[in-house]
């Protein structure tokens, strides 16, 4: 049987204040649509239904490169019922429909198979919350023999129904044929003027029992209206991965200071101090150590390397053993070998260090290649960039920069050269070599210091 995915993200977000459709601001890094595409790929559908209506355009440009999503456009916002109505031309006879909502990013691939394992037995079933704070959400009206016989909402219920603790998710599993009939049986005469989707509760009912998976994990079907919405919903997301981190070994100073933004895998032995940032794919072998505020991206973290409070690192690579800050930045192309050291105040992009080299202090390195056991004085910039093109610098092993050295690149320094210090190098420096390029000092007898204006 097959089963037919409906996202429903067509809501304006009025809320959010903001110009950006609400389901593309981010939770964890990625938008909330993000969130609920991937959890509903989980599932196999063969294609996912997702309807837009506020901000259509530019929910489609965000995906214009993932396959498998059926667009559909609600033009008027009519309720949930009428955004139903307009993927039900395109649903398969005979199998299941799930449907979803664009804005309830963290619900479970575990929950939605329960759920729909529940049309075994039915034709509809529902997810519903038991909560003690029902406020502004439909209401389950059970029977006498605790069948569901249907869904209130707030602004339509009595005020004995308002006491009611179980709430609707609106996240439903319906037999698609019995969906396509109630749906074009549904009206909208309540206190909204809206097509409920809701409304179809009652008339399953009619045919038999609704089963209704009941959760008291709030966080997972919690819906985002406003900016608050998502910003306690992000702390509680991320106090979710440190929580998972942290049963697989991870020593985290403070689960409610870090955030993951993406995809975090750790060795054994992790520390992660206060304020660290990881965004997009980033992964940390054992006994790595991450300093406070530091912020990584899609990088590969090799084992026993510290990583010093303060530093930026993106799409680097570094090797075991190394050393990295504090105050470095590492930029894309980066790569450290095995004991490197980068200290404070450094910035790399499109370096490769060798083992055991070292820039500790002030200095830039970009397109260079540094070879093994080679040491950069404070104050070594790279000049790669001409006004117009880049070039690289080779700095092989062993060599020895003396601090405040300008390499003109495109310029090679051989294997165990030595550049000293103050020197600006526009000519390839041979094996074994001595570079000194300076102005001659002069020392002048009798020379006096300029002295102010007296008025």
């Amino acid at each position: 049987m097959t089963t037919d995915i409906i996202i429903l993200a067509a809501g304006k977000g009025t809320r959010m204040r903001s110009s950006l459709p609400k389901v593309l601001h981010t939770l964890g890094g990625k938008p909330l649509l993000s969130h609920v595409i991937d959890t509903a790929r989980t599932l196999n559908p063969e294609t996912i239904r997702v309807v837009i209506g506020a901000g259509a355009d530019a929910v489609k440009t965000s995906y214009s490169n993932e396959t498998g999503l059926d667009w559909l456009l609600q033009e008027q916002q009519l309720g949930t019922g009428h955004a139903v109505l307009q993927a039900a031309p395109t649903l398969q006879a005979g199998g299941k429909t799930l449907i979803l909502y664009g804005d309830v990013p963290l619900i479970s691939q575990q929950t939605l198979e329960a759920l729909l394992s529940s049309l075994e037995s039915a034709k509809l079933a529902i997810l519903t919350l038991e909560t003690s704070s029902p406020h502004g959400m439909g209401r389950i009206i059970r029977n006498e023999r605790g069948h569901v016989d249907a869904i209130v909402e707030e602004k339509d219920a009595t005020e004995t129904q308002k006491w009611i603790t179980e709430v609707n998710t609106g996240i439903m599993a319906v037999d698609t044929d019995k969906l396509l009939e109630w749906l074009n049986r549904l009206d909208n005469n309540n206190a909204q003027g809206e097509y409920y989707l809701t409304d179809i509760v009652a008339m399953a009912a009619e045919d038999g029992p609704v089963p209704a998976l009941r959760t008291t994990d709030a966080t997972e079907v919690q819906g985002v209206n406003d900016r608050v919405q998502l910003s306690e919903l992000e702390r509680k997301y991320q106090h979710r991965i440190a929580v998972e981190l942290a049963r697989n070994g991870v020593g985290i100073r403070d689960m409610s200071r870090m955030d993951v933004r993406g995809k975090l895998n750790c060795g054994i032995d992790v520390a992660i101090d206060i304020n660290a940032v990881f965004e997009g794919t980033v992964q940390l072998g054992n006994r790595v150590v991450i300093e406070p505020n530091v912020y990584i991206k899609d990088s590969v973290i090799s084992d026993d390397v510290v990583i010093r409070a303060n530093s930026h690192i993106e799409q680097a690579t570094i090797g075991d053993g190394a050393v990295v800050g504090p105050y470095a930045r590492l930029r894309e192309g980066t790569v450290l070998e095995s004991s490197a050291r980068i200290g404070n105040f450094v910035e790399t992009k499109k370096t490769r260090l060798g083992k055991g080299s070292k820039a500790n202090h002030l200095t830039y390195l970009g397109d260079t290649e540094v070879g093994e056991e080679v040491n950069i004085g404070a104050g070594t910039i790279t000049c790669n960039y001409d006004g117009a093109n880049k070039s690289r610098t080779t700095i092989e092993n062993a060599a020895f920069i003396g601090s405040n050295s300008s390499l003109v690149a495109p310029v090679r320094v051989g294997k165990n050269a030595s550049v000293g210090a103050g020197s600006v190098i526009t000519k390839d420096v041979e094996n074994d070599q001595l570079a000194i390029a300076r102005g001659r000092q002069r020392n002048i007898d009798g020379w006096k210091r300029s002295e102010k204006n007296r008025k």
